[in-house]
């Protein structure tokens, strides 16, 4: 715990620390929050910030925002820790914020990783911000919906940061290229390995910093000035030729690699461009939302385990990220190989949709509209309408298609795997309803 001061310019400290923002101009990305006329500028800008949590992950400046807001405020700042404090410094903090208060001094607490205090920690905190004794700003990296209790939480604004952006990463690292607080225009980079550093930096610009300055203290000095050459970020990262421009080509050749890999039962080759692109930085949360979608697009009813263990393995992913993680992804990619296949789900999907865009006014039939209202049962809604849980077959010949798509087959089930099994009850379905039909009309 310990009073901010404003940011200093310590050639001691790390790239990172020099190069922190001083006020919102300098700040990296946040466009959606920070832009001209967005909310948060003009709460800062006009003074007028309230309890708020930053919610994002790492290396997106939520310290820095809040030490932007306190210099913007002339509020007091102080810098609370939540791995290092408790019940008895929080007190402390409050009692100095509420006399503050009584002198008419504004006081904003920061609390970083908020999510780490218990509920009982939280909840010392909750009559101050009521009384407006401080402004809470707490910072975390995990949903607050579930890490912040909900008093505290319905008493603060969420405001959710995003991960840089590729082109936003390289322009902060060629302003601590140029800027005299990083390094004044005497490292020598080309374009291609700035770059590198940028899609390496995965959306966290400290981590990109990091690794720019570990680059530089690695580089070729001369006669005052450091080169910077592809070799050395290899070795600073441990990434050789696999770092890869994740917004182009390569990106786009190696994500159909594994998909087409895993359709064509190889599940050899599927690991291989699995590895390529997490060693290559891939953001596995990205690759696990690809076999999520995989999983239903060519496996479906032909394995219905297949979406729940791609799930399960992206819920791996976010849980405890890489390196872990590439073993649970090893996992949902080599089932998807071997499952059964089936592309039933996205043909039926199709089929549908281009019968849903060229009749968008076609109406729901009366018979399964729901009637919450006297006039709508007058009317007609829900007329005729048979429950198949009363009905001794669970079955019933009632309509739900509209009169001019009546007999169209969107679902059509393959013989692959469980689904030679819903194939099977599919028809059994069908033929009842056909036989039913003709009694009905006798």
């Amino acid at each position: 715990m310990e009073q901010g001061t404003f940011f200093t310019n310590n050639a001691e400290q790390p790239l990172a620390a020099r190069l922190r923002p001083r006020d919102l101009d300098e700040f990296a990305g946040q466009r959606h929050l920070l832009g001209e006329g967005k909310i948060l500028r003009r709460l800062i800008e006009g003074d007028r910030v309230g309890s708020m949590i930053f919610w994002g992950p790492p290396g997106v400046g939520k310290t820095t925002l809040a030490r932007i807001i306190a210099h913007r405020t002339k509020a007091k700042f102080i810098d609370f820790s939540a791995v290092t404090s408790g019940i008895k410094e929080i007190k402390q903090v409050m009692e100095q914020a509420e006399k503050g208060r009584l002198f008419g001094d504004k006081t904003i607490l920061f609390v970083d990783e908020i999510h780490r205090f218990n509920k009982a920690q939280q909840d010392a905190f909750l009559p101050y911000v009521e009384k407006g004794s401080i402004i809470l700003i707490g910072a975390t990296t995990e949903n607050p919906s579930f890490e912040v209790n909900g008093a505290l939480l319905s008493r603060c604004k969420v405001f959710v940061l995003q991960a840089l952006k590729e082109d936003e990463v390289e322009a902060l690292l060629r302003r601590a290229l140029s800027d005299e607080r990083g390094y004044g225009g005497t490292v020598d980079i080309d374009d291609e390995t700035l770059s590198m550093i940028a899609a390496f930096g995965n959306g966290d610009a400290r981590n990109a910093l990091s690794t720019l300055e570990m680059a530089v203290l690695n580089g070729d000095e001369e006669k005052g000035r450091v080169r910077v050459t592809r070799e050395n970020v290899e070795q600073c990262t441990s990434k050789k030729s696999l770092l890869y421009d994740k917004s182009g080509e390569e990106h786009y050749n190696l994500i159909s690699a594994l998909h087409k890999s895993m359709r064509n039962s190889d599940p050899d080759a599927a690991v291989y461009w699995l590895a390529r692109m997490l060693e290559a930085g891939e953001d596995p949360l990205y690759i696990a939302r690809r076999v999520v979608r995989f999983a239903s697009e060519d496996v479906g009813l032909a394995d219905p385990r297949a979406v729940e263990i791609c799930v399960a393995a992206y819920q791996a992913c976010h849980f405890i990220g890489m390196p872990e993680c590439s073993v649970h992804l090893t996992q949902a990619v080599v089932y998807l190989s071997l499952a059964p296949k089936s592309n039933a789900m996205e043909v039926a999907y199709m089929r549908a949709q281009k019968d849903a865009l060229s009749q968008l006014a076609e109406p729901v039939p009366l018979v399964i509209r729901n009637a919450p209202t006297r006039l709508m049962k007058d009317i007609g809604y829900g007329k005729g309408y048979e429950y198949a849980h009363d009905m001794e077959d669970k079955l019933s010949t009632m309509q739900c298609l509209p009169d001019s798509l009546v007999g169209r087959e969107y679902y059509k089930p393959t013989e692959e795997g469980l689904e030679g099994r819903f194939k099977t009850r599919l028809n059994e379905i069908k033929e009842w309803k056909k036989a039913h039909r003709k009694e009905d009309k006798k």
